[in-house]
């Protein structure tokens, strides 16, 4: 078995258990009966364990953004506006088992420093993988009409993520107008058939 990835692994379990300050080289030495100089070997400081595990999560992160991508239609703006927002969502609320513990550890004061760095690696490898297939995608179809689009994307995830943990019960269509905005997208609405008094 690979010791590296098995330091990641027991770190990460110790971080959703006891949060960031109280995971320490000691403790997860002692968690996988191993010498401390083991740990040392693959990482230099608990600052790079903590970029390690940090990954993992980027990982998991990119990976359902992926699979948003695979899945949406070429062209439908409004559905994929739709589907980033639930898949948004579930990334920060719901999501599976094996999320939840993260997320609720990312929630407290004492990992405000991890979950900012969290965020801050989440809107750069969401930004970089957009702006590789989502854009280059868009583009065949539509004219772009932002500047800055690797940075125009990072700030946006960014902003989403602290907006909505701020204000969950925002409503979809909020979000998505945020998104359209943003990106100086028109969206399809319906037509109102009220006249005015």
């Amino acid at each position: 078995m690979d010791h590296k990835r098995e330091i990641i692994s027991c770190a990460r379990e110790l971080i959703e258990e006891r949060g960031l300050a109280k995971t320490s080289v000691a403790a997860i030495s002692e968690r996988m009966g191993v010498a401390r100089t083991l740990f040392y070997h693959y990482f230099p400081s608990k600052e790079d364990l903590v970029a390690a595990v940090l990954d993992t999560y980027v990982d998991e992160f990119i990976a359902e953004l992926k699979a948003w991508n695979a899945s949406r239609m070429q062209g439908d703006i409004e559905g994929a506006l739709d589907s980033i927002v639930a898949l948004l969502r579930n990334l920060l609320f719901e999501g599976d088992a094996a999320h939840k513990p993260f997320r609720r550890a990312l929630a407290t004061h004492e990992n405000a420093a991890l979950y900012l760095q969290f965020v801050n690696r989440v809107a750069d490898a969401s930004a970089n993988y957009i702006v590789e297939t989502t854009v280059r995608d868009y583009e065949r179809l539509h004219e772009v009409r932002i500047n800055n689009i690797y940075e125009t994307f990072y700030m946006l995830t960014l902003g989403l993520i602290g907006y909505l943990r701020q204000h969950p019960e925002t409503s979809d269509e909020v979000l998505k107008d945020l998104i359209a905005q943003t990106l100086h997208f028109e969206r399809e609405r319906e037509q109102s058939h009220h006249t005015a008094d």
